[in-house]
């Protein structure tokens, strides 16, 4: 299931900055803390892309002294996570394994590969149905959006 082509549309042509702060102050919020030491020095400096195709969205971050921060600009990220929104939203609520939908060509992950496994591993860690306050309802907004379109859309991806 994708998101209408419409959707794409309007999102490539928007600030991708602002997106990258949410997913900055969320990773703060629900990976950060859950983070070893190992990863957190593998991660150190790296600029991490996330392409959500059927929204328009491009997500960067990188994780710096204080935390991850949002990157603007021309940053070439090191690994780039890319998939539709649908197939983030299901592997967030473990409805989809990352390793299924990467060996079924739904998630593509470009660059790096080792630095690709370790953030793949530490995101697959994180109890996103357990998160705190705001970002419990952020997520659980989302959840119902997708599923809303998802119940509307009959027939196969396109």
């Amino acid at each position: 299931m994708r998101l209408p082509r419409l959707i794409a549309a309007i999102g490539v042509r928007l600030p991708q900055f602002p997106h990258s702060v949410a997913l900055a102050v969320g990773l703060n919020l629900a990976l950060r803390p859950r983070l070893s030491a190992d990863t957190v020095e593998m991660l150190r400096g790296r600029p991490i892309g996330i392409r959500v195709e059927d929204a328009g969205i491009d997500l960067r971050v990188r994780l710096g002294e204080r935390g991850f921060m949002p990157l603007f600009g021309d940053v070439k990220p090191d690994v780039v996570f890319t998939a539709c929104a649908f197939d983030f939203y299901r592997m967030a609520r473990r409805i989809e394994d990352p390793d299924t939908l990467f060996f079924n060509r739904r998630l593509r992950i470009e660059g790096d590969t080792e630095l690709g496994l370790v953030v793949k591993n530490a995101l697959d860690a994180v109890d996103w149905l357990a998160l705190p306050g705001p970002l419990r309802a952020v997520f659980e907004r989302a959840s119902g959006v997708l599923s809303a379109l998802g119940g509307r859309r009959k027939g196969p991806p396109r």
